[in-house]
């Protein structure tokens, strides 16, 4: 779905705008000088961030677009209004995702789609149509997440997708070499940014408090990697020693203790 003729100018697209981490890039974007399009499930959500965004920077233009990304119908009818605006992207940050939380057998057969749509099919379509209509340069940031580095029991369904995300990622990468299009993999830890989230963090104790990064923290070093056009970049020093300490322990082991402690825990989408 191309935009014919329309004009450059340094516009970014955000999904998952509303939630901690998309708030965090819409900020630092903001700050930036990015007019930005901004995309969640809620509308009234989005209006109120409009409202604060436009009290903050009078000067920027904001554009929001409520929409289910894991339905085709509202992507669709999303890119079809963005494409009639003729609006051309600087930036894509695919930040929004769904982290459910439960062994296979628990999900319905809707919320397996729902979740593999929010995670990966939206992202990768969005990065499709960002790629046919972008400005001068390109920059996309996709948000993954360390939790795709090993298979997770009891978070299959999460890992997988994030660590499909990072593989897509590092591929399109390469693709868009020459084309002036950067496109990095960003893979956070946990993030301080719901109370049950929180609580996870306080559980795993001083490994919990030293791993998680904010999400000011996390949105500065995805846009500061993607201007350099980096292939993927693990946030946070102590995520970086979990995944060179690890790497060696065989994969049954590894399962084996993230099971034990995952299967504890069980949470729906929000």
């Amino acid at each position: 779905m191309e935009i014919k003729g329309a004009e450059t100018t340094k516009y970014a697209l955000v999904t998952g705008a509303t939630g901690g981490l998309g708030k965090a890039f819409v900020e630092a974007l903001a700050g930036r000088g990015y007019h930005l399009l901004l995309t969640g499930r809620s509308e009234q959500k989005l209006l109120d961030l409009q409202s604060e965004l436009k009290e903050k920077y009078p000067e920027l233009s904001t554009r929001i677009y409520p929409a289910d990304l894991s339905s085709g119908a509202d992507r669709y009818a999303m890119m079809s209004k963005i494409a009639g605006e003729r609006i051309k992207f600087s930036l894509l940050a695919n930040v929004a995702g769904a982290d459910i939380q439960k062994g296979l057998t628990e999900y319905t057969q809707e919320k397996i789609a729902f979740q593999c749509r929010a995670n990966f099919e939206a992202a990768v379509s969005l990065c499709h149509f960002a790629i046919e209509n972008k400005a001068e340069r390109l920059e996309i940031v996709n948000v993954s997440s360390v939790s795709g580095i090993y298979p997770m029991p009891y978070f299959a369904i999460y890992s997988a997708t994030k660590g499909a995300l990072t593989s897509f990622s590092q591929s399109l990468r390469e693709e868009m070499k020459g084309k002036n299009v950067a496109v990095t993999a960003i893979l956070p830890g946990a993030m301080p940014t719901r109370e049950d989230i929180k609580e996870q963090i306080k559980g795993q104790g001083l490994w919990g408090k030293l791993a998680a990064k904010t999400p000011q923290e996390v949105a500065e070093v995805s846009l500061k990697a993607v201007k350099k056009n980096k292939r993927k970049v693990i946030v946070g020093f102590w995520n970086k020693v979990m995944r060179a300490t690890t790497w060696w322990i065989p994969t049954a082991w590894r399962m084996r203790f993230i099971a034990k402690r995952w299967s504890k825990i069980s949470k729906d989408a929000f």
